[in-house]
């Protein structure tokens, strides 16, 4: 049986301004601007009798919220079973577009702007998907990539038997995994799976950005037009790109050069891969767990006994953050923490066996299961599913899964449906967000890691559980039960900006207020407005172009890499008033000519324009080497 497969590409950019920013929770890190956007990348696939749809969002986390609203505006045939909707975990994308407080807590409420944005953009690049749809050949290979990635609880990672260690034998999981969709012999889109957090962007950047992964993408997007390239997440929980194990560091003590070169080995990793032809064969199942009440079943805990999994329990490590990524709050620390740890042990687990059994030897610090019940904290009725591409098996979760719990999860399935172990991957940050899953030995060690793993000691195998249920369904053609999903709530609490635009006294909006050339770099500033206004959807804010036989031609936007779009408030005394800085890195083969920056914004009676005076370009091509740092 032979495939139709289709591709759409959508922009999904939320808010460049005052939004806090999704992923390191830091009260501080409000976008400021935008350096990359941030894209959906749909793949539509259908084989005469079924059909799916996977869509790669450069996210920082999927929402429950968001997935609902898609799903209700997608072409007949597309359900919660056979779509799967996934994060690449950039923490450095605007936030609050959840329907669950937690996640919305540095950004002033539930943020309707970027909300919208990201659910048109998602609908948008599926529709363009379907539509798509066509004759195609589909390719699986794998391959191995390192130097691309570091265990960063790696004290956590020893305490997993040997036999679990022994398939890692780096501490890291190295395998690359590409499906390729050709249509008569040429290549027209890619989704690489590879093990590696999207965070070579420190928590002090403010400005949006995909990241290593969304570099990986663009940059193969740009090498091949016409390709649409995902680079999707797998079991990246304890995987860093730091690869000296502090933020920013590694390859490069530079965040963005680190995120060229993460994005670069990628790329280049998942390039060299070509693979045999795959037959057709498409399914899907998805059941809805209630994670806070499974009883797990003697043969997968591990210990001959049968285990309750509890309500979500945040640990006090949980707010320690991930060190080598970005510390989180003062005072919390991985592993141990005495006032915590003494509370929990001395006061709580001794009034309440079960609550032990669950969540020990977790310091319990947030109690998010009866914070629920007054208000909607973090989810716990969460999608489980498993998806078929021919040989390819995908295990969607909604967490951030240590390779050695993706190594579980995979065995599992793999033994069940009789797949090669290579050919079966764990898809994180799926369909929701429930924050990690660690093996019960990984747990024990409370780093990180373990601290978010909210459902406790239990929680793998519970998960594992599920995932069997489901793949011995697929193997048996049976239906499952759907279970019953979350009740998405309207959020409590909605931003609302306040106040209006105004020019610098004496300006008008759109007005050059500098224009600065070095050797490599432009710089222009103008009289701007709040990017709030309207956030281009699909457009830019900027445009670098070039005069060429009388025209000018776009040569570059604010999704390229070689740009950036910052703004500011002008200053205390005029706080309506907003600056905006435009900034060219020239790429070593501009070729010589005559140049122009444009500034494209918005107030509440409509759109204007700032240009700046033309400039020539001369200089000859540069010649400069750029590393990827193979030396770490």
């Amino acid at each position: 049986m032979s495939y139709l497969a289709g591709c759409g590409v959508a922009d999904i950019t939320g808010e460049a301004a005052e939004c806090g920013m999704l992923g390191y929770g830091k009260a501080g890190q409000q976008t400021t601007g935008i350096h990359t956007r941030l894209h959906a990348r749909a793949y539509a696939f259908a084989d005469g009798e079924r059909r799916l749809l996977l869509v790669v969002c450069e996210l920082p986390l999927m929402s429950a919220g968001v997935v609902r609203a898609v799903l209700r505006r997608l072409p007949s045939g597309y359900t919660e079973s056979n779509v799967m909707i996934t994060a690449t975990h950039t923490h450095c994308g605007p936030g609050g577009y959840f329907h669950h407080a937690l996640y919305n807590s540095n950004t002033g409420g539930f943020r309707e702007r970027t909300y919208g944005a990201i659910v048109d953009g998602i609908v948008e690049a599926s529709e363009a998907a379907h539509a798509d749809l066509a004759p195609a050949v589909l390719r699986l290979a794998h391959g191995e990539l390192h130097k691309a990635s570091v265990n960063r609880s790696k004290r956590a990672f020893d305490r997993n038997p040997a036999a679990d260690r022994a398939h890692f034998p780096d501490a890291v999981d190295p395998q690359t995994t590409l499906l390729r969709i050709e249509r008569n012999g040429r290549l027209t889109g890619t989704v690489n799976w590879f093990a590696t957090h999207n965070t070579s962007m420190t928590n002090t950047n403010t400005l949006i950005s995909a990241d290593n992964k969304g570099y990986a993408a663009s940059h193969w997007e740009a090498e091949d037009p016409g390709v649409v390239a995902a680079f999707a997440q797998t079991n990246a929980g304890d995987m860093s790109p730091n690869l000296r194990l502090a933020p920013g560091s590694g390859p490069t003590e530079d965040e963005f050069e680190n995120t060229r070169i993460i994005g670069t080995r990628q790329y280049e990793a998942a390039a060299a891969l070509y693979g045999d032809e795959i037959p057709g064969a498409l399914d899907a199942r998805l059941t809805h767990v209630n994670l806070s009440r499974v009883t797990v079943r003697p043969e997968f805990t591990g210990d001959g006994r049968t285990h309750r999994t509890s309500g979500p329990v945040a640990g006090a490590a949980a707010f320690a953050g991930a060190w080598a990524d970005g510390p989180a709050f003062k005072g919390f620390r991985p592993g141990r923490n005495l006032l915590w740890d003494t509370l929990s042990h001395q006061i709580v687990y001794p009034l309440a066996p079960r609550l032990r059994d669950a969540q020990a030897p977790k310091g319990m610090c947030l109690p998010a299961g009866p914070v629920n019940r007054v208000r909607p904290m973090v989810q716990e009725r969460l999608p489980v599913q498993l998806l078929r591409i021919g040989p390819l098996h995908l295990v969607g979760l909604p967490a951030e899964v240590t390779i050695v719990a993706g190594l579980r999860l995979r065995r599992t399935v793999a033994a069940i449906v009789g797949a090669e172990l290579r050919n079966v991957l764990v898809a994180g940050y799926s369909n929701a967000y429930a924050h990690y899953v660690t093996t019960p030995q990984e747990y024990d060690a409370q780093e990180y890691e373990g601290g978010s793993t909210l459902f406790g000691r239990w929680e793998l195998p519970a998960l594992c559980q599920s995932a069997a249920g489901l793949a011995a369904a697929m193997r048996d053609g049976r239906p499952v039960a759907p279970g019953t999903p979350e009740r998405i709530r309207p959020p409590r609490t909605r931003y609302r900006r306040r106040g209006s635009d105004v020019p610098h006294p004496g300006r008008h909006f759109g007005d050059v207020l500098s224009l600065v050339r070095t050797d490599t770099r432009v710089t222009a500033r103008f009289v701007g407005s709040h990017p709030g206004n309207d956030l281009r959807r699909g457009g830019t804010y900027l445009a670098v172009e070039r005069r060429d036989t009388g025209e000018w031609t776009r040569i570059a936007d604010d999704g390229d890499w070689s740009t950036t779009f910052r703004w500011t408030r002008a200053s205390a005394s005029a706080p309506q008033a907003s600056t905006v800085t435009v900034t060219w890195d020239v790429p070593a083969d501009t070729p010589p000519g005559v140049y122009r920056i444009r500034y494209f914004g918005d107030t509440a009676t409509g759109p204007f324009t700032g240009t700046t005076e033309t400039f020539e370009w001369n200089r000859t091509v540069r010649h400069r080497r750029y590393n990827t740092g193979s030396d770490q």
